[in-house]
């Protein structure tokens, strides 16, 4: 399996807060305001991961700004997040299975 197989919270978070163009400050506060706090990405991981996904091809740099460089998320990257949301229903149906009910969904 690649490194890529499976999303940590982090990985999933940043790349479905470059369906949008952002900078790094953008983007942890973004993520920090859609998950009311629950997920906070700082730069140390931030980083790390924009310059992973940069090397693998699922994000680009679209340009900079005051110093800033500005991502955003392209077609590989896209169905990275599609593949990933697949999987984690997977996750949901198969515990629906068990539990025979809907409280899951």
């Amino acid at each position: 399996m690649g490194y890529f197989d499976k999303l940590t919270q982090p990985m999933f978070y940043v790349l479905l807060s470059l369906y949008e163009e952002r900078h790094g400050y953008e983007i942890m506060n973004y993520i920090k305001e859609l998950t009311k706090e629950r997920v906070i990405v700082g730069p140390g991981t931030l980083y790390n991961l924009l310059g992973r996904f940069l090397d693998e091809g699922y994000i680009d740099i679209i340009s900079e700004k005051d110093n800033k460089k500005i991502y955003i998320i392209n077609d590989s990257g896209k169905r990275l997040v599609d593949r990933e949301i697949k999987r984690l229903k997977k996750l949901i149906e198969d515990a629906n299975n068990v539990f025979k009910g809907d409280e899951y969904e």
